[in-house]
Formats: C-alpha cells, structure tokens, sequence
C-alpha cells in the first residue's frame, strides 16, 4: 500500500516536472582556480531558450572540499554571480513573456534545498532592449546580490 502510493507519487511529480516551463542548460566553458582551498570561479555558458541569437555566461564562486571542511555550512555556496549576455547571430524573438516580472530562462541550485542561482529575461519594450539579471533566490532572508547584462534588439 505505502509502495504504491509512493509509485502515484513519483509519478505525479514527474509529470509536474514535464509540464514545468523549460529553461535553458548551461555548459562549463571556464573555471579559474583562486587559492590552494580548492575554492574556483566557475563559467558556464547557456543560450535562452526562447530568444534565438542571444547567448550568457555567467560567472560563479564554487566552494572547494577543504573550504567546506574548515568552515562549515557545508552543503552551501555563496551568492556572489556575475552574467554577460550578448548577441551571437540573427536574433529571433520567440514567444517571450512581456510581463514586468519576466521569465526565468536558467535556474542551478547553490544548496541542496534552500538557494538557487536564478537568471530572468525582461523586456524592455519601449527601449527594444532584452534585460538579464542573474540574482540568488532563497526561502527567506532573499539576497540584494546581483549582476545585469542587456542586449539591444538594432533593427528587429
């Protein structure tokens, strides 16, 4: 009884998990080591999914294992980002959100529950200007950290 209603329950959240918008996969195009701890800068690059024709790199600290062991809090990493996203071909609009909030277009924990980096996508439409801010979500006690990039739409 309790398997099965696990198995309903995997199943649920699978489909929920389906069903969620997409948001982009990053790949590891950099990581600079900054001291002997094992702590590095990790740089990941990711098309938006939505907007042919743009592409972001944002820039992260990634706590090593001595680090982690000398002080603790284990299982996290700082806030600390930094994002560039530029234009890297034709640039196609597909069907973004307009809205004043945006869409998140790259998400990747930075704890196990409770912080993840976020990166959203906001339209400027009077400057035809696309905003992307890479900023840390938490449960509580939210972050004022945070980096801004903006690609111009010349022409679209």
């Amino acid at each position: 009884m309790i398997l099965t209603g696990l198995l309903k329950q995997s199943k649920a959240l699978a489909c929920t998990v389906i069903l969620l918008p997409s948001t982009a996969v990053a790949e590891t195009v950099g990581n600079v080591d900054v001291d002997w701890l094992g702590n590095d800068i990790v740089i990941e690059a990711f098309a938006d999914p939505e907007v042919e024709g743009v592409t972001c790199h944002v820039a992260y600290f990634e706590r090593g294992i001595i680090d982690r062991l000398q002080n603790g809090n284990w299982f996290e990493d700082p806030s600390n980002s930094s994002i560039a996203c530029r234009q890297t071909g034709p640039i196609s609009l597909g069907n973004i959100n307009r809205s004043d909030e945006g869409e998140s277009v790259f998400s990747e924990r930075r704890s196990i529950i409770w912080k993840s980096l976020n990166v959203k996508r906001i339209f400027d439409e009077g400057n035809q200007t696309l905003i992307y801010i890479a900023h840390a979500r938490e449960v509580q006690n939210g972050s004022a950290k945070m980096s801004i990039s903006t690609v111009p739409l010349f022409d679209q």
